[in-house]
């Protein structure tokens, strides 16, 4: 399985001013830090993380799925969504910040339960409303 986290770098610095935004941002950078440490325990062959910039066509380092809106006629890239890919071709794109911290903290419940370490991550009280 292939994995890969794409996010705002502008949301991940704070530098749009919306503290909630950040801090999820933050906290699925972390979650997906943690699974790349520990992959291996979980059948993961890569997890690769990008920042996407104003004008990237969405920051796809590895798995070239993007999801798309339209806002007032124009196509937007997501810049947030996880992207899966099972070993069997089959791609999974999660575009809603809520199911991307659902995917990566079981994740990280699943390395949990291979390992005697302490792999948890601490998230923020924006991301753990979300989870709820």
């Amino acid at each position: 399985m292939r994995m890969e986290l794409r996010v705002c770098k502008h949301c991940y610095n704070g530098d749009h001013g919306n503290p909630q935004k950040t801090a999820v941002t933050k906290d699925m950078v972390a979650c997906a830090r943690r699974i790349r440490e520990y992959k291996d325990l979980i059948g993961i062959d890569s997890l690769y993380i990008s920042m996407a910039e104003e004008g990237d066509r969405g920051g796809a380092e590895a798995l070239t799925v993007y999801v798309a809106t339209i806002e007032s006629d124009q196509i937007q890239m997501n810049d947030t969504q996880l992207v899966m890919e099972d070993d069997d071709g089959n791609t999974l794109v999660y575009p809603e910040p809520d199911d991307v911290l659902e995917v990566l903290t079981r994740n990280i419940d699943q390395i949990a339960e291979q390992t005697r370490q302490d792999v948890t991550v601490e998230l923020s009280p924006d991301s753990a409303e979300l989870l709820s």
